[in-house]
């Protein structure tokens, strides 16, 4: 049980960052960043946070069925919107793979 505390006391915390900051990144994301880094540093023992990891993340697709509620509700919206929904979706993809794939290239020549 204490790992769901450390887990809520980062989650806590990075809502605190971003609301002190103006909200610009997500409370969640920077939260996440500071799990990470108190793994990372050993500041929590990651034996304490794996079984509830495991647990939350074993039950994640429970998390999304809102978002499904959502998408069937705005079925219409969705329909009208079909192809720049598709097209917006294919060029982004193509950009971010690109964009990677050119970072990956420019770091594995440094090393």
């Amino acid at each position: 049980m204490l790992g769901v505390l450390y887990i809520l006391l980062c989650w806590l915390a990075g809502n605190a960052i971003s609301y002190l900051t103006g909200g610009y990144i997500s409370g969640n994301i920077i939260g996440m960043v500071l799990l990470f880094a108190a793994l990372e540093f050993r500041i929590i023992d990651a034996d304490k946070v794996r079984p509830v990891a495991k647990m939350l993340l074993g039950t994640m697709a429970l998390f999304f069925v809102p978002y499904g509620v959502g998408l069937m509700v705005s079925y219409e919206t969705i329909m009208k919107n079909f192809w720049a929904i598709i097209i917006a979706s294919v060029v982004s993809t193509v950009l971010i793979m690109l964009v990677v794939g050119w970072v990956y290239q420019k770091t594995a020549r440094k090393r």
